[in-house]
C-alpha cells in the first residue's frame, strides 16, 4: 500500500466519521453529547489525507511512482491483506448496528443511580419522566414530587424469566461498549402480551413498590400503568440525561 492508497484510505475513513456525525449514525455508538469531538475527529482525518496525498504527489517524479516507506524502489508494496482495513469502514457505512435492546437488559443488572440533586419538575399537568430520572426519583426520593400526577415515560419492553415485564432504557457513559439498563418493573393495566424489544409510551402513577433485580439485587421501582401504546424507536434510542426523552 502505497502513500496515495493510504490517503485514500484515511480519507475514506474520515468521511465515514463524517458522515456518521452529520447524521443520527453516530447515536448508535456514543451519546449525542460526543457529536462535535466526532466532528473535529472526521476534520483531522480528511486534512490528513489530503496532506498525505499532496506529499506523496510532490515526491513523485516525473513519469514514476514514489518510493516511500513499505514500498521497494522497482514498485513493490506493503501486502495487499492491508486493504482489508477497509472492510470495518464499509460495514460501518452498510451495516448499521441495532440499539441494545431487551437481550442485553435481560443480562446486566439496572444501573439505577442516585444524583446530586433532582431538577424541579412542571407544577401542573403531566410529567413526561426519561426512565432513568423515574427510577431515581422513585428509588432515592421515594416519589416525593411524582405522587398523584400522571407520568408518561417511553421505553422498550424487557421480561426476565419469571415473565416480569420491565420498561427500559439503556444509559451511556460514553458509548454503546459501557451501556447499562435502567429499568421500571410494570403493574396495572399492563397489556397481555408484550413483545420484547417493543416501544411503548406508557401513561401512569408513582408506586411505592419496589422489587430486586434478580442479577445485580439493586432496586427496582414500580410504574402503576393505566394505558400503554405502541411507539416509534426514538431517534436516540439510549437515555443520557436525567429528565426528559
Amino acid at each position: 500500500m502505497n502513500r496515495q492508497a493510504q490517503a485514500a484510505l484515511l480519507f475514506l475513513l474520515g468521511a465515514t466519521v463524517l458522515h456518521a456525525g452529520l447524521t443520527d449514525l453516530h447515536l448508535r455508538y456514543v451519546k449525542a453529547g460526543l457529536r462535535p469531538l466526532l466532528l473535529l475527529s472526521a476534520a483531522a482525518l480528511i486534512a490528513t489525507a489530503l496532506a498525505t496525498a499532496w506529499y506523496a504527489r510532490r515526491r513523485t517524479p516525473a513519469g514514476g511512482s514514489p518510493a516511500g516507506p513499505g514500498e521497494h524502489p522497482h514498485g513493490h508494496h506493503a501486502p495487499r491483506v492491508s486493504w482489508l482495513l477497509v472492510l470495518p469502514v464499509l460495514a460501518l457505512v452498510l451495516v448499521a448496528p441495532p440499539a441494545l435492546g431487551s437481550y442485553s437488559a435481560a443480562r446486566a443488572g439496572t444501573a439505577v443511580q442516585k444524583p446530586f440533586g433532582f431538577p424541579a419538575l412542571p407544577a401542573t399537568g403531566p410529567l413526561r419522566l426519561g426512565v432513568a430520572d423515574y427510577a431515581a426519583r422513585a428509588v432515592y426520593d421515594d416519589g416525593r414530587l411524582l405522587r398523584h400526577r400522571t407520568l408518561r415515560i417511553t421505553g422498550f419492553v424487557a421480561v426476565d424469566r419469571s415473565g416480569t415485564p420491565y420498561l427500559v432504557r439503556m444509559t451511556l457513559d460514553c458509548c454503546a461498549a459501557d451501556a447499562r439498563p435502567v429499568k421500571i418493573a410494570l403493574t396495572g393495566e399492563v397489556p397481555p402480551v408484550l413483545r420484547p424489544d417493543t416501544w411503548l409510551e406508557v401513561t401512569g402513577s408513582y408506586s411505592p413498590r419496589r422489587t430486586a433485580d434478580p442479577v445485580n439485587g439493586a432496586p427496582i421501582p414500580y410504574l402503576e400503568v393505566v394505558r400503554a401504546a405502541p411507539v416509534p424507536a426514538p431517534r436516540d434510542p439510549y437515555d443520557g440525561t436525567w429528565n426528559g426523552q
